[in-house]
């Protein structure tokens, strides 16, 4: 009687009505992407389509909201890489600002830090390397030094502070 999508078992009909009544999640999920109205509903627009054009690929059972969620967040990547990608002499080059900063200065002032770091005790540059440098917790710095958390706070308070006196001359506080 009723037609069905390709392997899906609940007829087409059903399925449109089910994709109908999922429209206003569709919007609200598309605001997440865009900042305008209208963009909003063209990505809508545009995962209607998508959805319907390949609406005998739902698997059965599975849900429908995701499936539909997953098609948007795909086609608004898609949309993206399409807006992003430079033409050529669609904008003058020559007037964009310079996106990152000389390396120069980051060269000397790595340069400054090395210095600074040879100049601190063993422990207190130790300390400093494992919880600023590698990013390591307390806890697992003081298992590598063989100390307690306490110790550790210590050694890296003052050697922050002697970094800073090495780098500019003057404590913190």
């Amino acid at each position: 009687m009723p037609a069905t999508a390709g392997h899906a078992s609940q007829p087409l009909p059903q399925i449109e009505e089910q994709v109908v009544d999922l429209i206003p999640a569709l919007r609200a999920f598309a605001r997440t992407f865009t900042s305008a109205s209208f963009e909003a509903d063209d990505l809508v627009q545009e995962t209607l389509l998508r959805a319907l054009r390949s609406i005998d690929q739902f698997a059965p059972g599975t849900s429908l909201k995701s499936w539909l969620f997953t098609i948007m967040r795909n086609a608004f990547r898609t949309q993206y890489k399409i807006r992003t990608r430079e033409g050529p002499g669609s904008t003058n080059c020559a007037e964009l600002p310079i996106p990152t900063a000389p390396s120069q200065e980051w060269s000397v002032l790595n340069g400054e830090l090395r210095i600074a770091l040879g100049c601190l005790s063993p422990e207190h540059r130790e300390v400093l390397v494992l919880v600023a440098g590698f990013g390591m917790s307390y806890k697992e710095a003081a298992d590598i030094c063989d100390c307690a958390i306490g110790t550790i706070k210590s050694r890296l308070s003052r050697a922050r502070d002697e970094l800073t006196v090495q780098m500019h001359g003057n404590p913190l506080n």
